[in-house]
């Protein structure tokens, strides 16, 4: 069973990059060359990665060749090549929901795996959370036909990220998290290149928004994102990791809403009460306050406070 202890510090921090990822939808549809997932996907992932190799000049060794290019493949490259095959053919909140199918399929895989049986309170919580993203998916999915493809690209999506995400608990890498990231950033970019080259053909020209969409879904949904969701992944294990991951959803309706005029109202509100509420319960910290909350005082303390209070009334 995994060790979920941490503190309010590193859930807010892995928290971080699921809602940087819930923007990835309304930021595709909005600015990014339209029809072109696969450039999108490497140009997410190499620049920076290649960057921040540079910048630690510190290489795989021994078994870490192969073990990052997986982990690459399944994190990062064809992770987000489905994703953003999803986002082009999805609305943004639907989009963003399949996504939060992710504690589900990563309880299962990492009991599979590594032998992680989930705590029921885990459990729990994913079911409510699954509940709530079931809301989302009805209330922006049925407004229009539903894009068979896209919805089978997000899910495998899902499955894919989820067996990394397992592996990279299995496999702990030998050094600090952000070195480990550029190594799948690399990798996982890498990896696209020539089916990028292949399926789509040369580049397409860029304008100025398109290049600002990729440097921030580059900097701070991959650079960034990345190396706070390893640790986070690191200190939690994946199955609470990946409740957090429940954030994603929430951000994409609120952006679908925000900037592409998409629907609002009191279901999605439902929705995504149980879903914050489901990712906060599975969280120690929280269930540690709330039980601090509950439980009486010592006998010994209520005396004492009462003391204190007859003697201010004396005095």
């Amino acid at each position: 069973m995994e060790d979920n202890r941490a503190g309010w510090g590193t859930l807010a921090l892995t928290a971080v990059p699921a809602a940087v990822w819930g923007s990835t939808y309304a930021v595709t549809q909005l600015w990014l060359p339209p029809g072109r997932p696969l450039f999108a996907a490497t140009l997410r992932a190499l620049p920076v990665g290649l960057l921040m190799l540079l910048w630690l000049r510190r290489l795989p060794r021994g078994d870490w060749w192969w073990r990052s290019l997986v982990l690459g493949s399944l994190n990062i490259g064809f992770f987000y090549a489905l994703l953003f095959f999803a986002a082009y053919r999805l609305p943004s909140g639907l989009g963003a929901t399949l996504v939060a199918t992710a504690p589900m399929v990563t309880m299962a895989v990492a009991w599979i795996v590594i032998g992680d049986r989930p705590a029921r309170i885990s459990l729990a919580a994913s079911v409510v959370g699954l509940f709530g993203v079931g809301l989302l998916v009805l209330q922006n999915g049925l407004d229009r036909p539903l894009d068979v493809l896209g919805l089978a690209a997000g899910l495998l999506a899902v499955v894919l990220s989820s067996c990394g995400f397992v592996l990279t608990k299995k496999w702990t890498p030998p050094v600090d998290v952000v070195t480990a990231t550029a190594w799948q950033l690399v990798a996982g970019g890498a990896v696209l290149v020539p089916i990028a080259l292949l399926v789509e053909g040369a580049p397409p020209a860029l304008d100025l928004p398109a290049v600002g969409a990729l440097a921030y879904l580059g900097l701070a949904g991959s650079g960034l994102a990345y190396v706070l969701w390893f640790r986070g992944l690191r200190i939690l294990g994946p199955t609470a990791a990946s409740i957090i991951g429940l954030v994603n959803p929430v951000v994409g309706v609120l952006l679908g809403v925000a900037l592409l005029g998409e629907s609002f109202g009191a279901v999605h509100l439902v929705a995504m009460v149980l879903i914050v509420g489901s990712v906060l319960a599975a969280q120690e910290p929280v269930r540690d306050w709330a039980a601090s909350v509950r439980r009486p005082r010592p006998a010994r303390a209520r005396a004492s406070t009462r003391e204190q209070v007859r003697v201010r009334v004396e005095t």
